[in-house]
């Protein structure tokens, strides 16, 4: 560990990278010799295998090794900026913040080669009117660090260990890194709207986690969040305590969601009801997926994309401000000739879908049953 002594802004290395037909150009793969993406792989292993090659689409600007003295360590920061951005020059733009930047726009960078492919979904959804032009910042892990930065608490890393270890729960210096560090350089280096109304965060997994925690904590700077399969589990279900602290429900549009083949689902829903008691509103501030068959991949969560875009960026088309069905788009990745949506009234069980997509389950309103704001599967 050490400490920066010099300006963020000073330090950064940056680089423009334009894609175009959903690959990066070649001198992308120059890059791969650099000291962050060296022989040693991006989550702390050997790299030996064959890398897959880059996927980036869009206008991607890269800023390496951009140093926090907070954290007292270095990552890559990605941004992707729509295509109006340059065409626009008065025009200013929401953000939304990603963790595990390396899984987010690149195959090359990402866990096990799969992406989430964000720009191209950007891309396209921007295209056609579906969400509003926004900029996307990925913000990469550090590896071994990753399992500290995310954790809101001291917890247990793995419990069936003969020798326990912890988590330093670093979410907070984390969270001070984000808002104090990161994103007052990516607004004076784009042209953000950087009021926490157009400000977003999200992730999965751990990311999941820790975004959920950073968003109630610090409401004054994210109110649009993306909580894919969360980790709620961590530290016996510490998101549940952090979620039940809340006095007053903050303006925040929260995506939740995770796959009914995930270990731990119910939580999930536990989660959902909580939130529910906390005020939030299905279809209103807060939207619920369960994706059926759905495992904890990034191929998942990459499924997932378009639908929390839609909800928490809605370029104005659709129904129940989702965006979803009979507006010309796809749906929530079915071909829109498979069937229509209704608001309140989406079940997606018996639809037939292509072979490489995964069936979605949208619970909304009309599914809720029992005491208020409580679901039934």
């Amino acid at each position: 560990m050490f400490l920066l002594s010099f300006r963020a802004e000073r330090s950064v290395v940056e680089e423009s990278r334009e894609a175009t037909n959903g690959s990066a150009t070649g001198s992308i793969d120059s890059a791969r010799d650099d000291r962050s993406l060296d022989k040693i792989g991006i989550f702390g292993e050997p790299s030996g295998f064959s890398m897959p090659k880059h996927t980036l689409t869009g206008n991607i600007k890269r800023h390496r090794a951009f140093p926090s003295k907070i954290l007292g360590n270095r990552r890559d920061i990605l941004v992707y900026l729509p295509r109006s951005y340059r065409r626009l020059s008065r025009r200013r733009y929401p953000v939304l913040y990603l963790h595990d930047g390396q899984n987010v726009f690149d195959a090359a960078t990402s866990f096990s080669g799969v992406e989430w492919g964000v720009d191209e979904t950007a891309e396209r959804l921007i295209k056609e009117g579906l969400i509003e032009p926004l900029i996307v910042v990925a913000v990469a892990n550090t590896g071994e660090q990753r399992i500290h930065e995310y954790a809101p608490t001291r917890g247990v890393i793995e419990a069936k260990a003969k020798r326990k270890r912890r988590s330093k729960g670093l979410a907070r210096k984390y969270a001070r890194f984000l808002m104090d560090e990161l994103k007052p350089y990516i607004d004076r280096k784009y042209r953000t709207n950087p009021d926490a109304e157009f400000t977003g965060l999200g992730g999965s997994s751990l990311g999941g986690l820790v975004t959920l925690a950073i968003g109630v904590l610090y409401p004054q700077v994210f109110s649009r969040l993306i909580v894919m399969s969360p980790s709620i589990w961590w530290d016996d279900f510490a998101i549940y305590r952090i979620v039940d602290s809340i006095e007053q429900k903050p303006p925040m549009k929260i995506w939740l969601d995770t796959g009914s083949a995930e270990p731990g689902w119910e939580q999930a829903r536990e989660l959902l009801n909580r939130l529910l008691e906390k005020g939030w509103k299905l279809q209103k501030d807060l939207q619920y997926m369960e994706a059926q068959g759905a495992n904890h991949s990034e191929t998942a969560w990459a499924a997932r994309v378009e639908p929390a875009l839609r909800f928490l960026f809605p370029g104005g088309l659709g129904v129940g401000g989702v965006g979803l069905g009979g507006d010309g788009g796809s749906g929530i990745g079915v071909p829109k000739e498979s069937f229509s949506l209704q608001p309140l009234a989406v079940n997606l069980k018996d639809v037939h879908e292509a072979a490489d997509e995964i069936p979605i389950l949208l619970i909304c309103e009309s599914t809720i049953a029992g005491r208020p704001g409580e679901l039934t599967r």
